[in-house]
């Protein structure tokens, strides 16, 4: 109802400001006093007049369509002028001959009007229609609907572009969702398939022991030591799984703990030490004078896992080696096997969580352990990069910044 004043308000205070310059224009070509009251006296009936007409017409445009709406402004304002011109002859404010000139200059601009009212609204009308349909293919899901280039004008072609960008960023946003879905559907389906193993084996030798098919000394120990295995297995699984939720939450901040690099290497060989004992296989260390740099403990967990994943797949007999430079950029630190290598499309996803369609990525554990060294290594800051080549070996350099 407001909004409907305001309009009527700015009607009426065009329609005044055009009256004012007919009286303007009437006393400049030199119309007396008497005239211009005269002049007056009409203009004012005739703005009432507009005023109610509009207030009238209002409710049917504001159900009209566009065209229909701009050919009304067209046949309105060129009715106006023809019955300016008829009160005037009347008047005898202008001649008969004048009067029939003028009208049919008047007339003819009814045409005029109409057809570029007509040819203004249907591009609008077009514009509008493509929104219309475009908006309407995006609610029904169709995320790869556009609006593209529109000829409506610069306000509807900033609508389409606005509606083409939220079209974008929808479907980064469901694409994003389908991911996390994907992955995890694939944490349910790793997890599901790694605690099967050694909790069937856990099962298996508990049953054993409690129904006494096990007793003697020696199968009690060798029972003890598959049961810690198995332990050991599941509580590894945990820990990926638990850290990996946490880098996924944002949980490593700037931290201000440093260690050395040569005691960050060492406790990361020693942890993989006995199985790269038990393949007899060599692990060489070589710093390049890099031992003192200082770096996050964090990466303690990197070298672990990357080591891991080489002793897990390097055949007996190989060599796993661990490099570290000093660059202008950071620091380098390599770890490279003599392993089974990877194939470059598998390469390309090596880093995915739960990733191991190929051999390479096969064996004990959900194939969470290259997933947490990356985002370790993201959340500091750094890069990890992974070359490889099938039967000759792999090797992952972690970049960090100084």
């Amino acid at each position: 109802m407001r909004k409907g004043w305001r309009a009527l308000t700015l009607l009426a205070v065009v329609a005044s400001i055009g009256g004012l310059g007919t009286l303007a224009v009437g006393a400049a070509i030199g119309m007396g006093g008497s005239d211009l009251l005269k002049l007056a006296s009409y203009l004012v009936p005739a703005l009432v007049v507009t005023v109610i007409a509009m207030s009238l017409a209002g409710p049917l445009l504001s159900r009209a369509s566009m065209r229909q709406r701009f050919g009304t402004v067209a046949l309105v304002g060129t009715g106006v002028g023809l019955a300016n011109l008829f009160v005037l002859a009347k008047t005898m404010f202008v001649s008969a001959h004048d009067a029939t000139l003028v009208g049919v200059l008047l007339l003819y601009s009814i045409g005029a009007g109409m057809g570029s009212a007509l040819a203004v609204a249907r591009s609008s009308a077009s514009a509008i229609g493509r929104l219309a349909t475009t908006a309407r293919e995006l609610g029904e899901g169709d995320l790869e609907a556009r609006v593209g280039e529109l000829n409506g004008g610069p306000e509807l072609s900033t609508l389409g572009r606005t509606l083409d960008e939220m079209a974008g960023r929808l479907k980064e946003a469901q694409e994003r969702e389908r991911r996390a879905e994907t992955t995890r559907r694939d944490l349910i389906t790793a997890v599901s398939h790694d605690l099967r193993t050694p909790l069937a084996s856990l099962r298996a030798m508990v049953e054993a022991i409690d129904e006494g098919v096990v007793d003697d000394p020696p199968s009690l120990r060798r029972y003890a030591a598959e049961m810690h295995g198995s332990v050991n297995q599941l509580v590894a699984l945990v820990d990926d799984l638990f850290e990996l939720v946490q880098l996924e939450a944002g949980a490593i901040e700037a931290e201000t703990r440093r260690a050395r690099l040569g005691e960050v290497v060492r406790s990361a060989v020693a942890v993989v030490g006995p199985q790269a004992e038990e393949k007899r296989l060599a692990l060489v260390t070589d710093l390049n004078g890099a031992e003192d740099a200082t770096c996050s403990p964090r990466m303690v967990r990197v070298l672990h896992n990357l080591l891991a994943n080489a002793v897990r797949h390097t055949p007996a007999d190989g060599t796993i080696r661990v490099d570290a430079r000093r660059l202008p950029t950071g620091l380098e630190v390599a770890v490279e096997d003599t392993g089974e290598g990877i194939t470059s499309e598998d390469l390309e996803r090596v880093f995915d969580p739960f990733y191991r369609a190929d051999p390479a990525r096969t064996g004990p554990g959900a194939g969470l352990g290259l997933a947490v060294a990356k985002r370790i290594v993201e959340a500091l800051g750094g890069r990890i990069e992974a070359k490889s080549e099938p039967a000759r070996g792999s090797r992952f350099a972690v970049l960090l910044p100084p």
